[in-house]
This record gives structure tokens, sequence and C-alpha cells, in this order.
């Protein structure tokens, strides 16, 4: 069977190794600079064994009855693979509601993600509310009370991100129950007029809890599978689920999250749009964390503009996160040029890897960029290396799973620390932890003083920092080019925002994206050298089985 080669990003790393593994034998992961592979059918659990997939969505039956095959046949020219531009100028042409729209994926999502030999798994939880709200929204629209673009538009968000009315397990079954109010972004968006559709399936706890599970994987949601090839192309982690349902189209756009390549990879690997934004620019209050130093939300859609538009809906400044920054953006800052046809990449100057060269995607990525007017310097890596970044996380996370415990988690949730998790998890281990929880005893087990811990961000951050702005400042360039997540660790510690448009799809149809890589706070500028480049190549396919 095929084998999936990932590189250099923490998670992809830290999920692979030792097929067998005892309790004992567990130790923490320390390198992330190796190449690891994991045969991708050797899945020891594949549908979930904590939610009934034939009451998935039993609570909406009734208020679907008279949404029919024949709706949806007559619906899916107008809604499928369309931006929010279009979709706003359908409902406004009256072609469907905001009701209708909501209906649409939610019969697309009963039809393929679950139960059937097309199911991908990548839906956790339905918003119980989702078409009352969508109906208010109808009114509100009749009224002439639009707020933002991204109003009425069913989003859904990773579930590790708070929602009220849903659970926010983080895929773990120890807190399956954890009924929480909204995080501060779910605030924005709602406050913008975005329905909240669902929450999508995610590698549990963010991908650093069992170290030796496929990408895709939690207790709760089973088995993320790729909709481009199903048990046999990697999904990527962690957003999985986020990645997943949207190169499906079981909605407008949803919410990622990403410490070290977790929405860059599940965007890359799934042929959609992923936004790693620089830590700050947007809120992780509400979030269950992993760590504070290089945790952030983003957008993972279908198109740049799409992108952009939920960007903007999701910023604001959060007085309650200590990296928030106040940068007064005008609330359409992000999207404007893109919308307007006001960007190009003529002059701009883009940095290509060497060694990633001799991959025939991005060279032709490439050529369609100097086509476009772009200047193209073919560039080195710095010999940098990141010491102790899982140290980083491991500690990071010591202090701040406890605090979400504290002061984000629902009222019923009784842990309080990392220990009661590894804990509860040992009373059901076939269900709550089938293939270990190796990286949280690496979590429980690391230490460093205060003193070692600064230095050790500190080095990280600084060489994160080396890493891209030597040959940014040499040859003065705009950006920095790259494939998928792989330079996801480095952009990471640098804080450094990365975005991911869909380049195309190798020979065995496994998608792969270009990543434009800057400064802090470029994103706008990233967006507009990602539409660009989109729009000139056109190289996403919506996965022919789902269409």
């Amino acid at each position: 069977m095929k084998k999936i080669i990932f590189l250099v990003t923490v998670f992809l790393f830290i999920a692979c190794g030792k097929k067998e593994q005892t309790e004992k034998q567990e130790k923490p992961a320390s390198d992330i600079s190796k190449i690891s592979t994991k045969e991708l059918t050797d899945f020891k659990v594949l549908d979930s064994k904590v939610i009934d997939s034939q009451l998935f969505l039993s609570s909406l039956d009734a208020e679907m009855e008279s949404f029919t095959e024949k709706d949806y046949q007559k619906l899916k020219p107008h809604i499928l693979e369309k931006n929010i531009l279009e979709l706003h100028k359908n409902r406004t042409a009256g072609i469907f509601t905001y009701e209708t729209l909501v209906k649409f994926y939610l019969y697309r999502i009963k039809k393929y993600d679950r139960n059937n030999e097309l199911s991908l798994n990548s839906i956790i939880s339905i918003n119980p509310n989702i078409i009352a709200e969508a109906k208010q929204k109808d009114q509100e629209f009749l009224n002439k009370r639009l707020k933002s673009l991204i109003f009425g538009m069913p989003i859904l968000l990773k579930d590790n991100v708070n929602a009220a009315g849903m659970p926010t397990t983080v895929g773990a079954v120890a807190l399956r129950n954890n009924n929480a109010s909204d995080a501060f972004i779910t605030s924005r968006l709602k406050q913008e007029g975005a329905l909240i559709l669902g929450k999508a399936n995610l590698s549990e706890w963010a991908y650093f809890f069992c170290g030796d599970c496929p990408s895709g994987y939690s207790a709760v949601g089973g088995q993320t599978l790729n909709p481009y090839g199903r048990k046999v192309i990697d999904t990527g982690g962690s957003s999985s689920g986020s990645g997943v349902s949207i190169a499906a189209n079981f909605a407008v756009a949803a919410v990622g999250t990403e410490t070290a390549g977790s929405i860059l990879s599940p965007s890359s690997q799934n042929s959609v749009v992923g936004l790693k934004p620089t830590i700050g620019l947007l809120s992780r209050s509400g979030i269950v964390p992993i760590s504070s130093t290089l945790d952030t939300p983003g957008p993972m859609t279908k198109n740049v503009i799409d992108n952009a538009i939920l960007l903007a809906a999701l910023y604001g400044y959060d007085k309650t996160d200590s990296k928030s920054t106040a940068i007064k953006f005008h609330s359409n800052h992000f999207y404007t040029d893109i919308k307007n046809g006001n960007v190009s990449v003529k002059g701009k100057r883009f940095g290509a890897v060497k060694r990633l060269l001799k991959d025939t995607l991005y060279v032709v990525a490439i050529e369609q960029l100097k086509k476009e007017g772009a200047v193209i310097i073919e560039i080195e890596e710095e010999e940098v290396d990141l010491p102790k970044f899982i140290s980083l996380l491991n500690l990071d996370m010591q202090k701040d799973l406890p605090k979400y415990f504290k002061n984000h988690a629902g009222n019923n949730i009784s842990f309080v620390s990392v220990q009661d998790v590894i804990d509860f998890n040992k009373k059901d281990s076939l269900t709550s932890m089938p293939y270990g929880q190796k990286l949280f005893y690496g979590i429980i087990n690391d230490k460093a003083s205060a003193e070692e811990f600064s230095s050790m961000k500190r080095v990280l951050h600084e060489n994160g920092k080396t890493f891209f702005d030597i040959p940014m400042e040499k040859h003065n360039l705009d950006a920095v080019l790259s494939i998928n997540n792989y330079h996801a660790a480095f952009a990471a510690v640098a804080e450094y925002p990365a975005l991911t448009v869909p380049m195309g799809y190798t020979k065995e149809g496994e998608p792969k994206g270009l990543t434009f890589i800057g400064k802090p706070f470029s994103e706008k500028e990233l967006l507009g050298y990602g539409y660009v480049y989109e729009q000139a190549s056109k190289k996403r396919k919506a996965p022919k089985n789902y269409n």
C-alpha cells in the first residue's frame, strides 16, 4: 500500500511511530526534523464508537422533511463550488433563501458524510438550532439588516472552538459533554451575521495526544477520510475535518486552528485555501489550547476571496488574549482590493526554495507567477534548527490547558490538569485512546525552570525569524514560496503568516498547495498574491465522487 511522506511538520511527525506501544513504553517525541511515513490503511478505528451516525441529524429530521432530492438537484448548480459573492448574488435573486442554503448543506452532509461507502466522517456535530437561525437571517435580509459579506453564510468550526449549543470535545471522550459558551471568534462570527452550521472533526486534541494515530482520527468523531482518495490519501492534520468538509462542499467555509502546520497541512491535502495568520491577529480565547505561544485560528475555504471575507469576520482585538494585537484594520481591509480586482504580483519578488525545484507542480506554479509579472529568486534554506520545539509545546500545554478548564470549559467539566485527562482515559482505553496517549505523558513529564523556558522560546523565535529574514532581506523579497506545510514549523516560531493555495495534483491524484509565507501582518498582501495565482492557474478541482 501507498505510504505518504510528510515533511517537517510537528504534528505529522509526532503522529508517527511504532505501530504498537504499551503505556510503559511511551516516551515523548523530541525530533521534528525527521521525515516519517505512515501506512494510511492501518486504521484501528474507522467509524466513531461514540456518536451514533444513524441519529446524527435526527433532531432536524422534521424540519428537513420538506427538502427533497429534487430541491437538492435544482440548487446544486447555484451553490456547489460558488464563492460567497456568487452566493449573495443568488440569494438576492431569490434562487434560494438562507434557510434553503442551510438545508442544502445538511442534505449533503447526510448524503455523504456518515454511514455509507463514500463516508468522510468530517462532521462531528450539527447546531440543533441552525434552521431556526437561518429563518431569522431571512427575516433580517427582508428588513435589509445585512451586516457583512459573511451574513447568512453557514460556517463550520473545528471542534476545539467553543460554540454555545454544541459540545466542544476536541475529539476527546473526556470532553464529550463540554458545553461551553462562545469563543471570542465565535461571537465575532455571530456579530457579523454568520450561521454556525456545526463542528468539524479533527485530529484529537489538535494532534497533540496519541502520537501513533493517523491524522484525522478522534475518539468522538472517528477517522476523517480524504475525498480525493478515501483510505489512500492522507487528510493532513489537525484541522482535518475543516479541510475535508470544505473540499466536499459541506459548508461555505470553515475555521481551523494551527500551532505548526495544522491549517496548512489539511488545506493543501484537500485542495482548499488555508491561512495561518500572524500570531495575535485573531483571538484564541475559548479555544482548547496547545500553546499560548504559537496557537492561532484561521480560515479554510474553497477559494481566496472567501478566505479574505472569513478572515475579516474573525478579526477583532481581544483584551483577554495576551497576544491579541490592537491593529485598527477596517472591517473590509482583507478583501476590498481582491473584490475590486485591484491586486497584482507584477514586480513582486518571491523566493523559490532551490531544494523544492525538483517538484514539478512547484516549478509549474513558479512559471505561472512569472507569467503574471512576478520576479522569482532562487534561495537556499538557512541552516538553523528548532531546538526543544516539542518541549515548548509540552510546557505551554501544562499551564494553558488548566487555564482553559478554569476559564472557558463548561460548568460540568471537573478536570483541572492534563493528568486528570490521562487518568480518565485509562478507565476505558479501547474507546478513549485506542492508539494510546503517548504525547500526553510527554506533557506531564517535561520540566524546565522559568529562565530555561523563556530562553527556549527566545531561541526558537529568533531561529524562525532568521530562517526567513536572511533571504528576504538579502533579496528584498515580498514572500517566500513553499509547498504545503513544509516550512510550517519555522513560520510558527517566527510567528509569520502563511497562505496555501491549490497548485494541482500528483499522478496519484494527491492534492498539493503553493504556500506563500510573509512578514507579520502581511495577510492582505499574501491573500492578494494568492488570488492572482489562483485566478491565473485555476488548479482546484472538486473531488469527483462528491459532485
